[in-house]
This record gives structure tokens, sequence and C-alpha cells, in this order.
């Protein structure tokens, strides 16, 4: 791993109004602030960084005691042919 490095930049008026604006823009300092252009102007900000891991949390479904929840699908398809059988019966 890469260890910080600290050095002393003389920065331009223009960049340094660029950097204040951006700083007061983002509400970030100036050491994120210049991090994120360098980054930006070497390429490195196309570059995709590690997600997060995804996480799932389950809830529960207040299903009634002996109710398979892998069949929801199937016993709903019964209740509506059983509602097409009784509209087609009237």
């Amino acid at each position: 791993m890469m260890s910080a490095m600290r050095t002393t930049l003389t920065i331009d008026p223009d960049v340094e109004q660029l950097l204040r604006s951006e700083m007061r823009r983002s509400g970030h300092g100036m050491k994120a602030v210049v991090n994120d252009a360098l980054r930006a102007g070497l390429g490195a900000a196309g570059k995709p960084r590690a997600a997060p891991p995804y996480r799932v949390e389950p809830h529960p479904l207040g299903l009634r005691p002996g109710t398979d929840a892998d069949r929801l699908n199937q016993m709903a398809g019964e209740i509506e042919a059983g509602r097409r059988v009784r509209k087609l019966g009237r």
C-alpha cells in the first residue's frame, strides 16, 4: 500500500481561485479538492472504486403459519382462475 506524500506546491492565482470556488461549492477542504482534481487530471477519475459489499436485509412477510412463500405465485394464479370460472358461470 502506498503511503501519503507531503509536498509544497506553488499554485498560480487562477488555479487558487478555482480551488477556492470548488471548496465553497463542495464543502470539502483543500486536501480533498486537490486530490480529486489531480485524480481527474491524471485519468484516475473514470476508474471505478471498489463498491461496498451488497447486503440483503430480510423483512418479515407476515404470512400465516403453514403458508409456503415459494408457492405464492401459484396460489395467486389459482385464485385468479377461480374468479374467471365464477365470472363465466354467471
